[in-house]
C-alpha cells in the first residue's frame, strides 16, 4: 500500500480528498491533505529507538502543546500516523529567528514553564551529553565509518557538559530549527515534538542560536530577552558551549541516520560533513574565548 492509500483509508476526513507531499524532512513523510473540512497535515513517521524517539511520545507532546496554545491541533492519530490541522503560517528561516529574536524568546520561555501542566504519562529527559554517549554507542555497535574518532567526541561531550550553569529543568523543545517554528502573521507556533522532554533551557537556547546562525550579539540579545536580564558570565560560557554540544549532536544523528534511515532526497553524508564542519568553526570561537575547562 502507498502512503497516499493508506491515507485514503484514514476515517478522519470529511467527503473525498486530495493529496499532496509536503517538501522537507529528514526522517519524516509528511503530506497536505483537503477535505470538506479544510486543510490537514498528514505525518508518517515509525518509533526511532537510536534516536530515542517513540511516536506515542511524540502523539501525546503535540496534543499537550495545543492545550498551551503553541501548536496546531490534532485531529486523529494511529500507529505511525498523526493528523494535524494545517496553519497556513510561514515556515521560519534561519533569517526569520534572527529578526523575530523577542518574539521566538517569548514563544520558548512560555513553552518552557507552561507545557508541564500539560504533559502526562512517564516523565522523559533530554540531556544531549547522553544522547551523544549513547550515540556513540550505537555508532560503534553499528561499525559506522566514523568510528575511529568517537573517543574524541565523547571528550569533546565531557568537556562541554562541565561548563554548563546549573539551571531549573524545564519541559524543552529540544529540536528548534528554524522550519519547526511557524508564523501565521500574528503569532508563532511550533510543530514536531519528536524530541520535545524534560530539561534545561539552555539546550534550546543553544539551538536556536546555533540553527539560525546567530552572532555573538544576536545570542546576547536572545539570552537577555529569554531572562529578562543580561546574562552572567557564567550563562554566557555554558550557552557557547551548549551550542557546539547541539551541533555535536546534530552530526552524531545524522551519522546514526546514516545507518539506520533511508529518507528520499536526503543526503546524511553530507549533513553530516555540514554539521561538523560548522561544529568547528563554533568550537574554535569557544576555545578561544574561553578555553578549554578541566576536570
Amino acid at each position: 500500500m502507498t502512503a497516499e492509500d493508506r491515507i485514503r483509508t484514514l476515517p478522519c476526513w470529511a467527503g473525498s480528498i486530495d493529496i499532496a507531499p509536503l517538501p522537507g524532512g529528514l526522517s519524516n513523510a509528511n503530506y497536505l491533505v483537503k477535505d470538506a473540512a479544510g486543510q490537514h497535515v498528514v505525518r508518517f513517521g515509525k518509533d526511532y529507538p537510536f534516536h530515542h524517539v517513540f511516536r506515542d511520545r511524540e502523539v501525546m507532546t503535540a496534543r499537550a502543546a495545543h492545550a498551551g496554545g503553541f501548536a496546531p491541533a490534532v485531529h486523529y492519530a494511529e500507529p505511525g500516523i498523526m493528523v494535524t490541522q494545517f496553519l497556513g503560517a510561514r515556515t521560519y528561516l534561519a533569517e526569520d529567528v534572527r529578526a523575530n529574536i523577542g518574539r521566538v524568546a517569548s514563544l520558548m520561555r512560555g513553552f518552557h514553564r507552561e507545557m508541564p501542566n500539560h504533559v502526562s504519562g512517564a516523565g522523559f529527559m533530554f540531556w544531549v551529553f547522553h544522547v551523544i554517549r549513547d550515540y556513540a554507542r550505537t555508532l560503534q555497535a553499528g561499525d559506522s565509518r566514523m568510528t575511529g574518532e568517537l573517543p574524541r567526541y565523547l571528550a569533546l561531550a565531557d568537556e562541554l557538559e562541565r561548563a554548563q550553569a546549573l539551571l531549573p529543568i524545564v519541559f524543552g523543545h529540544n529540536d528548534l530549527l528554524p522550519a519547526n517554528l511557524l508564523d501565521d502573521g500574528h503569532k508563532l507556533w511550533l510543530i514536531d515534538f519528536e524530541y520535545a522532554g524534560f530539561n534545561t533551557a539552555m539546550f534550546d537556547l543553544a539551538g536556536v542560536a546555533s540553527n539560525a546562525g546567530m552572532s555573538e550579539d544576536e545570542s546576547e540579545k536572545l539570552l537577555t530577552a529569554y531572562l529578562s536580564r543580561e546574562p552572567d558570565e557564567k550563562i554566557r560560557r555554558s550557552h557557547a558551549a551548549m551550542q557546539c554540544a547541539s551541533l555535536l549532536r546534530e552530526a552524531m544523528w545524522s551519522m546514526v541516520s546514516e545507518l539506520h534511515l533511508d529518507a528520499p532526497g536526503v543526503d546524511y553524508v553530507a549533513y553530516t560533513g555540514e554539521n561538523l564542519a560548522r561544529l568547528e568553526i563554533a568550537l574554535e570561537n569557544y576555545r578561544t574565548k574561553y578555553g578549554i575547562q578541566k576536570p
